[in-house]
């Protein structure tokens, strides 16, 4: 194994970042409307938001009081965020006595990943609230802790004869490396959707905010010292984080009948909160205003990166502004939505591909496009309410270099899907060619890294540990199929959901006592700060992002003994390989696209049920080549990963729900294609 040095470290966070020496107000008009009780059926099913649906000052005053209000109460003083629905920070507060840091910890004694590295609290309450508000619809609110129930080993948490949750490793989308979310201009909300510092987060303390049945934004907090995830759901959690967003949300409460709770994946029940409003410590209706906050309490603060420290209004969901709006001139009939510039640019419009002679067309693009937003229509939600509506979609295509060539969405799909969404149609299509082996090992060697704080020197210092290769996990993968040439002759078309079978702990998933898959580490060693090749291919430029955040923030960092120089960039890709610029994804909903048995890119679906995303890029593909003439289709059904059977058990290449559509019988729908 090659191991990168300290001087190779620093170099190459250097080349990352240019080193060198060492960032307002925005408009509060806007309608406020009456605040739901959050009770009942909200008559919402996709179709609410309009230009009034966005949190004012006010309310974002009212959402930080009424979480100072029971953090007082609870003695524990707490960094508070509130965010919009496409992900601009629209206040941050720390008060008095918060920890400056949570400490990354799941619980589980592992070594390596993440684990071990102090954030800063209001990176972690900004990661919680975005959660929230990337995983909540008008048909579903789901919040952190919903996250952390998805994202696990096992589905349930805690029942070790489980497979994996339907979202297995989403925490690494969102990254702050990505390519496709957006960055801060430095003066206040614009079009989404945004980063994150720190990736998705599983653990508890992230809040929908809804208005009239719409979500318009979240509440984060971060007030105890740990950064982690609920490890069981047989129990109930006092989770003092939670309490805390759970108080700020008053007033701004999900229709009950959309929560987590209400909705089943895999026969299971979702879990949304540990403590309703009846279980605060106080009431939130009594809270005192913002206004009377003294400066004792606490203050807003300025987040470098995210946020002026100027409190503002957000921005409505569907409208030019936000960044998501229709497009009924490409997409006719089919209630489609793009994703905007916030000046009626589309961002991602149909285009042809950038490599070489097989490269899709743009109107192959198109028509990639809407087949499989048609299919979305007709299918029936998994996790939408009320019943038969419709599923909630984002969908992308990709070429065989990475690059985006067209993008639609469902009117009210998850805003998570447009980052993950192209992670799982640029791992499809990375994977099943013949460069994956070689792009995996350009990818440098990383040392795993712990941290300390030194508040009163204002100091933040790491240490290295552990060392991995992104290069070993070819070797892994060559040796487990086994195929001595895998991933470097391009002979077998990979989904997802294959890529996600390999990238379990355990392999056949949810199967106590078997070896892990290739890509993944030994469940000993394995935890979702800790999750093998998906994590290590985007750990360096996370970590160097991090640096730069700590040193905006006035600390001096220091790494290994030696004090880092100053960096004055950010990284604009999460791997440093294009084609897989913002990481990948492990699980189901995308497929490598063909033409004549040549590889020419992925689709990929991501929104309202894993299956149903398999169904949607899958069937997508399909019916675009009917359309087409048979330009293009799927791979070969005798190179599909399902022709594999590795240690004994048969890969998977797509699973689609059955008698899916909305008033029909139809089943089996993928099969024979």
């Amino acid at each position: 194994m090659r191991i990168i040095r300290l001087g190779a470290l620093l170099t190459s966070l250097c080349m990352l970042f240019a080193c060198g020496g060492g960032s307002n107000t925005d408009s509060d008009v806007g309608t406020n409307n009456p605040p739901p009780t959050g009770n009942g059926d909200s008559g919402c099913a996709g179709s609410c938001a309009n230009a009034g649906s966005f949190l004012t000052v006010d309310d974002v005053q009212k959402v930080i009081a009424q979480a100072v209000n029971e953090a007082r109460a609870l003695s524990k003083p707490a960094t508070i965020v509130v965010t919009d629905r496409v992900g601009n920070v629209l206040g941050a507060y720390r008060m008095t006595g918060a920890p400056p840091t949570q400490l990354v910890n799941s619980g589980r004694g592992i070594v390596g990943g993440l684990e071990g590295i102090p954030l800063p609290s209001e990176l972690t309450a900004i990661a919680k609230a975005l959660t929230a508000d990337y995983f909540s619809s008008e048909g579903n609110a789901f919040t952190s802790r919903t996250a952390g129930q998805v994202a696990q080993e096992h589905f349930a948490p805690g029942d070790i004869t489980a497979p994996s949750g339907p979202l297995f490793g989403v925490q690494f989308s969102q990254l702050p490396c990505s390519d496709l979310s957006r960055r801060f201009n430095g003066i206040g909300p614009d079009a989404g959707p945004h980063r994150s510092g720190i990736g998705l987060a599983a653990d508890p303390g992230g809040v929908p905010l809804y208005k009239a049945g719409v979500p318009v934004g979240a509440v984060g907090v971060a007030a105890d010292e740990t950064y982690g995830v609920d490890t069981s759901t047989a129990d109930i959690d006092r989770n003092i984080d939670e309490f805390i967003a759970i108080a700020g949300s008053y007033g701004f409460a999900a229709p009950a009948d959309r929560r987590a709770n209400q909705i089943t994946a895999g026969g299971l029940s979702l879990r949304y909160s540990d403590v309703d409003f009846s279980g605060l410590t106080l009431d939130p209706a009594a809270a005192p205003t913002f206004a009377s906050l003294g400066p004792e309490t606490g203050g807003v603060i300025p987040v470098p990166l995210f946020f002026t420290g100027t409190i503002v209004r957000g921005l409505a969901f569907g409208q030019v502004e936000s960044g998501i709006r229709p497009d009924p001139v490409n997409f006719p009939g089919l209630d489609a939505f793009v994703v905007d510039d916030g000046t009626g640019t589309n961002r991602f419009p149909p285009r042809d591909g950038t490599d070489g002679p097989n490269a899709l067309t743009a109107n192959e693009v198109l028509t990639l496009l809407r087949e499989s937003l048609a299919v979305a229509n007709r299918t029936r939600a998994q996790v939408r309410r009320p019943f038969g509506s419709p599923a909630g979609e984002t969908i992308v295509v990709v070429d065989t270099n990475g690059a985006v060539l067209g993008i639609v969405r469902s009117r009210d799909s998850l805003l998570d899907a447009v980052d993950v969404t192209t992670q799982k149609a640029r791992t499809a299509a990375f994977f099943s060619g013949d460069y994956a082996a070689a792009d995996i090992a350009s990818i440098a060697p990383i040392n795993y890294v712990t941290g300390s704080l030194d508040v009163a020197n204002g100091r933040i210092s790491f240490t290295s540990g552990a060392a991995s290769d992104p290069a070993d996990y070819v070797g892994a993968f060559q040796a487990f199929l086994p195929q001595a040439s895998a991933l470097a002759d391009g002979a077998i078309a990979y989904s997802n959901r294959a890529i996600g079978n390999l990238s379990r702990p355990f392999y056949p998933d949810g199967v106590p006592g078997r070896p892990p898959g290739p890509l993944s580490p030994s469940i000993e060693s394995w935890s979702v700060f800790k999750t093998g090749l998906e994590l290590d291919i985007v750990y360096q430029q996370t970590v160097a992002f991090l640096i730069y955040y700590l040193q905006q923030s006035g600390l001096t960092v220091n790494l290994d003994g030696t004090d880092l120089p100053a960096f004055t960039d950010v990284p604009t890709s999460c791997t440093g390989v294009n084609r897989i610029a913002n990481g990948i994804s492990l699980f189901g909903g995308s497929v490598p696209i063909y033409r004549n048995g040549v590889l020419v890119g992925g689709i990929g679906a991501s929104g309202d049920g894993t299956d149903q995303s398999d169904m949607v890029a899958f069937l997508g593909l399909h019916n675009a080549g009917i359309t087409l003439g048979g330009a293009i289709g799927n791979a070969p059904t005798g190179i599909r990963a399902d022709t594999l059977v590795p240690q004994g058990a048969r890969l998977l290449y797509v699973q689609c729900p059955q008698a899916p559509f909305l008033n029909s019988t139809e089943q089996y729908v993928c099969e024979g294609k």
